[in-house]
């Protein structure tokens, strides 16, 4: 398998983990939502960097090399203007992974009564937004 199908591979689980997000928001669990929304966004982030053959760093929080990506290779002014949205939305995401998880264990607090609707909502659009962008990097990579 090649980087390029590497990279297709990771964005469209991004779009299947997107897809169980949307599905944990509309059966009321938010948690799970906001689980689902920050591997998505960590997956499809993955695929860019795949795509581009920049190794990936083994953690879930990844907007540093993005950054140095966007520094070493021609990337879509449109994606670039985005990157300080895009970064932000990753690291908030990535923030929430544990709790999402685990709850907050030093008050023994399950995770499903740390979120609520809201959370999972914000968080499924800020997924969408960069799932989106990601996708088209994948379309302006087939164009050029």
């Amino acid at each position: 398998m090649n980087t390029e199908a590497m990279a297709k591979a990771f964005l469209d689980d991004a779009l299947y983990s997107l897809k169980e997000a949307k599905e944990a928001l509309n059966d009321g669990i938010y948690h799970r939502a906001i689980r689902r929304a920050q591997e998505s966004v960590e997956l499809a982030l993955k695929a860019i960097l795949r795509l581009f053959g920049i190794e990936y760093p083994k953690k879930h929080e990844i907007s540093d090399v993005l950054n140095y990506l966007s520094q070493k290779r021609k990337l879509p002014a449109w994606f670039t203007s985005e990157l300080d949205k895009i970064c932000e939305i990753s690291k908030r995401l990535a923030s929430e992974r544990g709790p999402a998880f685990y709850g907050d264990e030093r008050a023994f607090v399950p995770p499903k009564t740390l979120y609520n609707k809201d959370d999972a909502e914000k968080a499924i659009n800020d997924c969408e937004y960069v799932v989106t962008l990601c996708s088209r990097v994948f379309e302006y990579w087939g164009s050029t």
